[in-house]
């Protein structure tokens, strides 16, 4: 079963931000950015500038972690 959301908190642009995820979802985060060889914090301000303004940054990143095992390439 799977745990509940954790709360991890990530600098963008400079500035500290908290991300509820579930651990699943911080895993392939993790792992994506390590497969771009790039830190997290700059994955996530790379998403946050990417976003929608009506969409959170947890869902953001739910939907980019989606897309990017469904297509690698796309990331």
């Amino acid at each position: 079963m799977t745990a509940g959301p954790q709360k991890h908190s990530l600098t963008l642009r400079g500035h500290r931000t908290s991300v509820t995820l579930e651990p699943e979802f911080w895993q392939a985060f993790r792992d994506i950015a390590a497969d771009k060889d790039i830190a997290i914090n700059v994955l996530a301000a790379q998403i946050d500038a990417s976003r929608e303004a009506d969409v959170g940054l947890a869902s953001a990143i739910r939907v980019y972690v989606l897309r990017y095992y469904r297509n690698p390439s796309n990331g």
